[in-house]
């Protein structure tokens, strides 16, 4: 990883942090992007034991946003010749559906959308790096999730009944599980797209790791998160899977797979279903305002 430029989303805690400073001691240069300042300076603050050709940067914005995710988009591919990496890992639950400034519900804008727009964005700097690789953090959660594109935004999703609180412990699970089964989807589609280029793409399950995510859903949710991270993976163990997929050189020409404790292993059949991420592709471009 020696002089490589790793660009990554949420590696101000968790398994982003921990991936971010195992790549950094590694050699490679991080560039993260980051949405509180405070939690931004601190990751730096880490990141600087850790010598790499070029000082690491950040930068902030909010995932959620359309606006946000072009612009961090365009201040990156100006300021880089090159990215060898581009690790999508931000992401979150809410217990309660909110849309964003473009009418966005906002675990499928930061989840998913953030993932789409930013790979668009950064592609031709990938390209300019190959062999270069987009790494995307998914979840088996997916495998609970269907995927209704009559309902993209979770307005029917999110008026649980009874038994599907009982099942997913409240509807903000449901909607974060299919925004996860989007994820894959898009990573099975990008990696079509980019087949010969020198970029490969893939989607990983982290396992279930003690980090902060959970924490603010509030409901049954929390409570299961707070009970069950006495049982959780480290931040470390975590990141395995996603630092191996970022710099082992066993992996450098698969793509389009989904990994689990650093071996490929089968999605759910919606994950692998080919008309299903072709069309979701096509959704998600109208929705950016991106070219198809």
């Amino acid at each position: 990883m020696c002089g490589k430029v790793v660009v990554i989303t949420g590696a101000t805690s968790g398994i982003g942090q921990a991936a971010a400073e195992s790549l950094a001691s590694m050699g490679a240069r991080i560039v993260q992007i980051a949405r509180d300042p405070a939690r931004g300076e601190a990751a730096m603050k880490r990141l600087g034991d850790c010598p790499a050709a070029a000082p690491h940067s950040i930068y902030y914005a909010d995932l959620s946003r359309l606006s946000e995710m072009k612009r961090v988009s365009a201040e990156i591919a100006a300021a880089e010749s090159r990215i060898d990496v581009l690790i999508n890992n931000a992401g979150a639950m809410f217990g309660t559906r909110q849309l964003t400034e473009d009418g966005l519900e906002r675990t499928f804008a930061l989840n998913y959308m953030a993932c789409f727009v930013l790979a668009h964005c950064l592609r031709e700097r990938l390209l300019a790096s190959v062999p270069a690789r987009v790494v995307n953090v998914a979840s088996d959660a997916h495998e609970l999730a269907t995927l209704d594109f009559d309902d993209l935004q979770s307005a029917k999703a999110y008026r649980g009944n009874l038994l599907e609180t009982l099942r997913y412990g409240g509807p903000g699970f449901k909607v974060y599980a299919r925004s996860k089964l989007c994820t894959i989807l898009f990573t099975r589609e990008l990696a079509w797209r980019l087949a010969g280029t020198g970029v490969t793409a893939n989607s990983l399950h982290p396992g279930f790791v003690a980090t902060r995510f959970g924490d603010r859903t509030g409901g049954l949710i929390s409570f299961g998160v707070r009970v069950a991270k006495h049982f959780a993976l480290s931040p470390q163990r975590g990141a395995e899977t996603l630092v191996f997929l970022a710099s082992s050189p066993e992996v450098a020409t698969v793509t389009g797979e989904y990994f689990h404790q650093c071996r490929p292993t089968k999605p759910s059949r919606d994950a692998q279903d080919d008309t299903m991420a072709r069309r979701l592709w096509a959704e998600t471009a109208g929705l950016a305002h991106l070219e198809d």
